[in-house]
């Protein structure tokens, strides 16, 4: 059911490591944040060199709130689709998270309660989203380290709810889907069986650090062996048409991002792109 091609392996630009991501001889897939891209000026540096040999780029979102009670704000939309224009993307994603409430500003992805309310929420802000772009949406669940107490749904029941309501497209974060088992005390792969894999646009795969038995999904640690073995179990099951390496900060040198890569290739059987 996902609208975009097959792209393999690819990663999250990011200005740091433009350079490397350039040098990638068989890169046909890259994500950008949204909110890093201005609507009418010059696109960052890089950026549009990998536009013009044919790599795909996907804006990311982080600012809409689509699990805000509240509507999202229409000028963050109209930025989201123009930017989705500019860059002639496939598809669009964002997080089923919150990031303000009654004017306040978080700063973070924070997770929502998984009740009815939630879910009428969410698919409100979705399809008042989905009206202005011109593309898909994949939506991606956020890594928690905490559960709202007045949780109604389980995550697979929650999140298939949102999907088929809205008509959305999924991004899986592998490594959300590790954290929130390790900080729930439950099944990793578990939740593969609970949800519609077939919606699935494309998959992130991120470090992260577990801390007085916490696990943090920093984005800026080495991607954990059990984490890679989780992408071969999501691929055993349906493999998506696209996965990607995300890394936000503290980067390594270019031979481990190489690997990381290679490791991501490896357990999804597709060819690497280094």
């Amino acid at each position: 059911m996902s609208t975009i091609g097959e792209y393999g392996v690819g990663i999250g630009w990011r200005p740091e490591i433009a350079g490397f991501v350039a040098g990638l001889p068989g890169l046909r897939f890259a994500e950008v944040v949204a909110e890093s891209v201005h609507d009418h000026d010059d696109l960052p540096a890089g950026l549009g060199e990998l536009l013009a040999h044919g790599v795909a780029v996907v804006p990311h979102g982080v600012r809409l709130s689509l699990g805000g009670a509240e509507p999202v704000e229409p000028a963050r939309v109209t930025h989201l689709a123009q930017v989705a224009e500019r860059l002639g993307a496939p598809l669009v994603s964002e997080h089923i998270a919150f990031v303000r409430a009654g004017g306040v500003e978080a700063g973070h992805l924070l997770p929502i309660p998984r009740s009815r309310e939630s879910v009428d929420a969410v698919v409100a802000n979705v399809k008042r989203t989905q009206a202005e772009l011109s593309v898909p949406i994949a939506l991606e669940p956020i890594a928690a380290i905490f559960d709202w107490p007045d949780n109604h749904l389980d995550e697979g029941d929650f999140l298939t709810e949102i999907l088929e309501r809205t008509g959305a497209l999924l991004l899986l974060d592998v490594a959300n889907v590790y954290a929130n088992a390790i900080n729930r005390g439950t099944e990793p792969a578990a939740l593969f069986d609970r949800i519609p894999l077939e919606r699935v646009a494309y998959v992130h795969v991120a470090g992260g650090a577990e801390h007085d038995g916490v696990y943090h999904d920093t984005h800026t640690d080495a991607v954990p062996p059990v984490v890679f073995d989780l992408v071969a179990e999501l691929c055993a099951r349906h493999r998506p048409p696209a996965l990607m390496l995300e890394r936000d900060g503290q980067y390594p040198p270019a031979d481990a991002l190489r690997q990381e890569l290679d490791a991501i290739a490896k357990a999804s059987g597709y060819p690497a792109v280094t």
